[in-house]
């Protein structure tokens, strides 16, 4: 784990008639957990820095730890009380018992109309309440290094094509560069959710119950099929065990494969380890019979409970901050992030600017027009986001499907066992 140590100031004045903050009694020690899995500590330790140049009050040490410590530890530190004071985090409603509400931190109304669509998933089904920062909207979808299908002589396919389809033309790639395998999907159940609700998949029945489907099971056949025939590589899902979440960026990288499903927080990252080294492009997410899903998400930065209030008053301070339109439109431009905040992302984002490529525009632009319709194809893609038993789907998803890939359970077996675990 690596540590840094940096000042920061505790809560603003207020801000141009916006965000109105109060300032902590006594000098607050706060501890900032990040997963620095995408390059964002560098970025959050310049901000803090300019936030302590208002604030000499509240000194915030920087903890950066794998994104499993995230996923899998911070759930049991905050449950034994000795978790961080601040975190970007994914289980939105999942944590949601754990966090500090900054509604008197900032102005209620205007982030109710700025953050509105994500404000929900951190409510965890509670009316009311402001958690969060929405630091990126983020979008499920598919990588493509352009440069190998122009090698293997395999046109790319367009918009609509079914993931069978995918699966036949990354096929074609694979054998004619002789290449490890031809698709890659992070170790994730929300990677999986997307695809599976194109077959179909449910994942809730009229009464809100969880529900493990036909669609479900029809794109599990589809994973475990791939990964039989050698078109999925063995490293990924069923190399880990558990639910541990592993991400399939270096074999991208290394052009070990043609094709990664993952998302739009990867933009930035795939354009500064691939560089010029390939052409690479995010093309529309692959389809099924029941539409084109993809799973909508993101990462938020809340501040937790931790029984001191001035503590917690320093803390939710600094999401406040974070939140402002100021703030908030560089963070978003600079990580190359789809916009929370309605307002900026109404008036677009000047990604050039802060140093994006023509890849990584057109990438942004490609997932921003998965995300403008996947509340319409797939309306269960935003409540199974916002649900806080969602993580408990994802993570039975990864471990029972995995199981099965490697042989020690049937995947009828798998999937009993995942409709246990998420009922």
């Amino acid at each position: 784990m690596k540590t840094k140590t940096f000042k920061a100031h505790g809560v603003l004045a207020a801000l141009a008639g916006a965000t109105m903050l109060a300032g902590p009694a006594a000098a607050q020690e706060l501890d900032f957990m990040i997963s620095d899995v995408d390059g964002k500590a560098a970025l959050i330790t310049e901000f803090a820095e300019r936030y302590k140049e208002q604030n000499p009050d509240v000194t915030i040490t920087l903890n950066t730890v794998g994104y499993n410590v995230i996923r899998e530890q911070l759930p049991v530190q905050l449950e034994a009380g000795t978790g961080p004071d601040l975190a970007f985090v994914t289980d939105l409603g999942g944590l949601h018992d754990y966090y500090v509400d900054i509604t008197d931190q900032v102005d209620a109304a205007a982030w109710e109309e700025a953050y509105g669509d994500v404000l929900p998933w951190y409510r965890a089904g509670n009316e009311g309440g402001i958690y969060a920062f929405h630091t990126e909207l983020t979008v499920t979808g598919p990588y493509v290094n352009l440069t190998m299908f122009e090698e293997a002589g395999v046109e790319v396919p367009g918009e609509g094509a079914t993931w069978e389809e995918w699966a036949e033309a990354t096929a074609q790639v694979q054998e004619a560069l002789g290449l490890y395998a031809g698709m890659v999907m992070d170790r994730s159940g929300h990677r999986f959710a997307g695809p599976a609700m194109s077959y179909g998949a449910a994942y809730f029945d009229d009464a809100g119950n969880f529900v493990i489907d036909d669609g479900f099971r029809d794109f599990a056949q589809l994973m475990l099929d791939w990964h039989e025939s050698g078109l999925m590589p063995p490293d990924v899902w069923p190399a880990a065990s558990g639910a541990k979440y592993t991400n399939g960026n270096e074999m991208f990288f290394g052009q070990d494969v043609p094709f990664y499903m993952s998302g739009s927080w990867n933009t930035a990252n795939v354009q500064e380890n691939v560089g010029d080294t390939f052409d690479w492009a995010v093309v529309p997410v692959p389809c099924g019979p029941a539409g084109c899903g993809v799973m909508p998400g993101g990462t938020g930065l809340v501040a937790f409970k931790s029984g001191d209030p001035e503590a917690e008053a320093a803390a939710a301070g600094f999401v406040a901050w974070m939140g402002e339109p100021e703030q908030a439109r560089e963070w978003y431009a600079r990580t190359y992030a789809i916009p929370a905040h309605a307002g900026i992302q109404a008036e677009g984002v000047d990604y050039a600017a802060a140093g994006a490529t023509e890849a990584v525009a057109e990438a942004l632009s490609t997932f921003t027009n998965m995300a403008a319709t996947a509340a319409e194809q797939t309306p269960q893609a935003y409540q199974l986001q916002g649900d806080p038993n969602g993580f408990t789907v994802y993570n039975a998803t990864v471990e029972f499907l995995s199981a099965a890939m490697i042989g020690d359970l049937t995947l009828d077996e798998a999937i009993e066992r995942i409709s246990e675990a998420v009922q």
